[in-house]
């Protein structure tokens, strides 16, 4: 799945003191490499830094635990213009918790925080867990399903649910796949970009009417989901609350990417399915299902990089960085560095028995303190992965169509199996074991 190293000689050339990729615009190479763009160029350079040109512009490309220990400093680095706009209106939304800065951004991760952890987040595993439940007696009755948007839409009925969001049965394919092409909008271009804008445009109009609807009091969702708390942010426009619903309610759904992979490495590593549904204490906390998640995010694709601006002009390891320059934090080779993993292209559960990560060398989905530019759904991943993983393992078994394709490309972002993962003679599986409450485990 690593795809091979990157062996070609490149000339360095001196940029500010940065060894330079030696090309007028790498933007092709990116299109070309997807996750491995950062981490073929530091490899060739023999650097953990270097400056390249994307799209006309010029970009400094940073990999490593220092590297990301230095992105993660609030007094350096803002966010503030660093997301493309392409990215901006299809995925994150204006006005977003990403594109914020200082205070104002810790405020507004606080209200996410409050939301997305504690009790609230076993109030999602519950009725996630409910969900995949209410799935299973459909999927039984289906030829085949496509694992990946069967997912996603349990994952977008759940996610709604427990948010407080009206969502009508009718509704519920069309919605689905407006929060699954936002993401797949990400690395796209042409007819992907213009889908996820158009999704982006459809999500907010109806949330936006939702948000209305509750100050109004013509609808009254729960107290304390994330759609009441969102309407109750008085200080946030009606467009704006709406923006902070979606990043509620479309990263849940894309946990539907992590699901997939879940599939897809208990196919490849059938001894991690068979410790799974045979070891009595394999989902108790700590233990070898968290283990097998923390891989899951450690050896599959999903966040490429992250990027921010300079704040301040300063100085790095000999290096200069000028006040707007951008700079983008490999995410993807963090997780494959072969000096920081033993064996780094190898599916190894156990290698997270006993993990003490930090915050800046683990950074699957971002770095840094919880209240700075990590994901506020970290803990909501590892706690629907944990339901799914179970339901895979343990609720149910299937047959896995071999006349499809496995691969996952590289080169594409986001990516995954090009087919869905296609599974088929969905069965229940007896219980052999009691379902414990068990709390995921924690973000490092």
């Amino acid at each position: 799945m690593n795809g091979s190293r990157f062996t070609s000689r490149v000339d360095t050339l001196v940029s500010a003191g940065f060894p330079d990729d030696g090309v007028f615009d790498s933007t092709w190479r990116l299109l070309r490499d997807g996750y491995e763009f950062i981490g073929k160029r530091c490899e060739a350079l023999d650097s953990d830094y270097f400056v390249t040109h994307l799209l006309g512009k010029r970009v400094i490309c940073l990999r490593g635990e220092e590297a990301a220990t230095l992105f993660y400093d609030e007094s350096r680095f803002e966010r503030r213009g660093a997301v493309p706009r392409r990215v901006v209106t299809s995925l994150f939304g204006k006005g977003g918790v990403q594109s914020l800065d200082g205070e104002e951004h810790r405020r507004r991760k606080s209200l996410f925080l409050s939301v997305l952890s504690g009790s609230a987040v076993q109030g999602l595993v519950s009725t996630t867990r409910a969900h995949f439940q209410r799935a299973s007696a459909d999927w039984q009755t289906r030829d085949r399903v496509v694992l990946f948007q069967a997912t996603a839409e349990v994952l977008t009925r759940a996610v709604c649910e427990w948010a407080g969001v009206p969502l009508p049965e009718q509704d519920v394919s069309a919605r689905t796949s407006d929060f699954v092409e936002m993401v797949e909008a990400f690395g796209g271009v042409g007819p992907r970009l213009w889908q996820g804008k158009l999704a982006r445009m459809r999500a907010e109009r109806w949330l936006r009417s939702l948000i209305r609807d509750i100050r109004a009091g013509r609808c009254s969702p729960a107290p304390n989901t994330a759609a009441k708390l969102m309407a109750e942010a008085s200080e946030l426009s009606p467009r704006v609350a709406a923006v902070e619903l979606i990043n509620v309610l479309r990263p849940t759904v894309a946990i539907a990417w992590y699901v997939t992979f879940a599939a897809h490495a208990l196919l490849q590593q059938p001894h991690c399915a068979d410790r799974l549904q045979n070891d009595r204490d394999a989902f108790e906390p700590g233990h070898y299902a968290d283990w097998f998640i923390q891989e899951l995010r450690r050896y599959y694709p999903f966040t490429p990089f992250v990027g921010a601006r300079v704040k301040v002009p300063f100085e790095w390891q000999g290096q200069r960085f000028e006040q707007d320059q951008l700079v983008l934090l490999d995410v993807y080779g963090a997780q494959h560095d072969e000096r920081r993993w033993e064996e780094p292209g190898h599916f190894e559960p156990e290698r997270f028995a006993g993990f003490t990560g930090t915050a800046y060398n683990f950074i699957p989905q971002g770095g840094g303190p919880a209240l700075g530019h990590r994901c506020a759904g970290e803990w909501v991943t590892l706690a629907v992965l944990g339901v799914a993983v179970r339901f895979l393992t343990r609720d149910i078994s299937y047959q896995v169509v071999r006349e499809q394709v496995f691969e996952i490309a590289l080169s594409r972002m986001p990516t995954k199996p090009r087919d869905g993962f296609v599974i088929t003679q969905v069965a229940a599986r007896p219980a052999s074991f009691p379902d414990s409450s068990r709390t995921a485990v924690a973000p490092v």
